[in-house]
């Protein structure tokens, strides 16, 4: 049911969201977002097949149990139409901001629980307005907003939020950050420069905010910068499922750094594929968004080439590394990273043929015009929702795998 607006509001406010049964919806409905997982047990699961499917799908045991994937080379999607349970006796209650609608669905699917009802509006000057539709009062609540682009209206949209929840007298505020923007301002190169990180972590903070939950931060000394609880998950477990169900030989398998920056987590990724050799992309950066490719360290002639980082930006510096791990004799190059940023023009730079996939996940949002025929997107809805559930719970036995690569 969509609430309307008063004719005296029609003016001043230019309605983003309304509230109805589910929590918030657009005033236009919401891309599709369709998925193929065999681990949401607390959804009813309809399958549509016109053809071959690139991953097992519903109760193939081959297939691990909690990697939710849409794959755009492939015919066979799975749409999920959740079926909730009450949520009248529990404390947990999870919002959804607009910046990752359905990854907040997702989340909600497989926790058995309905979105919070919020009402997200933006003033004719640009101003945002947020209001709850049920009470928070001493609540245990998640607000899962990620900074993605256009970062700065994420982040006030997420801060507000916060705001929110925190006068509606909220028991705990937890943000759930997927993708956390201004991480890559985490320290000073040149004199004069500002530390965005620790100012975006201060924000989040005054605000009320009394946990964080951020998944594949950028670097990890911007837990530091926060002076309240942080839990960091990563999303490589999910992307090493997907890889280690498809059938490349363990022999032929290299994993490239596109960077030396990326080098500790490209190593603790080989280590969990059999112990892979590692090889490093050397490049030389001349400005923000601008990478040149200088030479290579290691053999890959011959292998599977695996490029693993954290983001695509640009992908100035993973289509270079690509080119280059061609011109060293690699015969397929993948492409893996948890944050899909995708600013031009890395569309064009990573379907001109120089990858035989490109294996993101849905920490960001994929507008349909940007999906091309290399592309997969993995889901960490479970991952984060599992999360989610054990900090609720007050418990994290069991659940260390997911929380760590074993970087060192």
């Amino acid at each position: 049911m969509t609430m309307a607006a008063s004719p005296s509001s029609l003016s001043l406010l230019q309605p983003l969201y309304y509230n109805n049964n589910n929590g918030i919806t657009s005033s236009q409905p919401p891309p599709p977002h369709f998925i193929s997982s065999s681990s949401f047990g607390r959804c009813n699961v309809l399958e549509f097949d016109n053809g071959r499917h690139s991953v097992p799908v519903a109760n193939e045991p081959s297939f691990p149990n909690y990697i939710a994937t849409y794959s755009s080379s492939s015919s066979s999607k799975t749409l999920f139409q959740p079926s909730f349970p009450s949520t009248s006796d529990t404390r947990l209650r999870i919002f959804s901001g607009t910046a990752n609608y359905g990854l907040s669905q997702e989340i909600a699917c497989y926790m058995g629980l309905e979105l919070g009802r919020i009402k997200i509006k933006r003033f004719a000057d640009g101003e945002i307005y947020v209001q709850l539709q049920e009470s928070v009062r001493g609540c245990d609540v998640f607000l899962v907003q990620p900074t993605c682009p256009p970062a700065n209206e994420n982040l006030m949209e997420l801060l507000i939020m916060i705001d929110a929840c925190r006068r509606a007298s909220a028991k705990n505020i937890t943000a759930v950050i997927p993708y956390f923007g201004y991480a890559r301002a985490d320290r000073k190169t040149q004199g004069r420069e500002s530390i965005a990180a620790k100012l975006v972590a201060n924000l989040l903070t005054e605000a009320g905010a009394n946990r964080v939950l951020a998944c594949d931060l950028h670097s990890g000394q911007s837990m530091g910068y926060f002076d309240i609880p942080v839990d960091h998950v990563y999303g490589q477990p999910v992307i090493l499922d997907y890889l280690a169900s498809k059938t490349i030989c363990s022999d032929d398998l290299v994993v490239v750094s596109p960077d030396v920056g990326g080098v500790a987590r490209a190593r603790a990724f080989a280590k969990k594929l059999s112990d892979a050799p590692l090889a490093i992309v050397d490049k030389r950066r001349h400005g923000h968004n601008v990478a040149e490719v200088m030479n290579l360290i290691g053999d890959v002639k011959g292998k599977v080439a695996v490029m693993v980082d954290d983001m695509i930006d640009t992908a100035g510096t993973i289509s270079k590394g690509a080119a280059l791990l061609h011109q060293e004799g690699a015969r397929e190059v993948y492409a893996c990273s948890t944050h899909a940023v995708f600013s031009p023009p890395a569309i064009e730079r990573l379907s001109s043929g120089l990858f035989q996939e490109v294996i993101i996940t849905n920490t960001i949002p994929v507008l349909e015009q940007n999906y091309f025929p290399q592309l997969t997107v993995l889901s960490v809805a479970n991952l984060l929702g599992e999360t989610i559930w054990r900090v609720h719970d007050d418990c994290s036995g069991g659940f260390e795998p997911y929380s760590s690569l074993g970087i060192d």
